[in-house]
């Protein structure tokens, strides 16, 4: 699986856009702290019952477009 990077500001912006998206994730679920990706994405593969690679790739796509408004 390919590793993913995310820094705090970045979280605060992606953070948004997936609780507008997935709007029962709750705060625990979109707790994060810079080092604990793999976590992240073991946890919200969890609540979003999906795999990791769709978690992944979901994130990747947020990340490369952040000033976007779009889910």
């Amino acid at each position: 699986m390919a590793t993913l990077k995310i820094s705090d500001p970045e979280w605060s912006v992606l953070k948004v856009k997936l609780s507008r998206k997935y709007n029962h994730l709750t705060e625990e679920d979109l707790a994060y702290s810079s080092g604990e990706e793999e976590l992240l994405l073991g946890k919200l593969a969890t609540r979003l019952r999906r795999t990791k690679d769709y978690v992944l790739f979901t994130l990747a796509k947020e990340l490369s477009n952040l000033e976007s408004n779009r889910l």
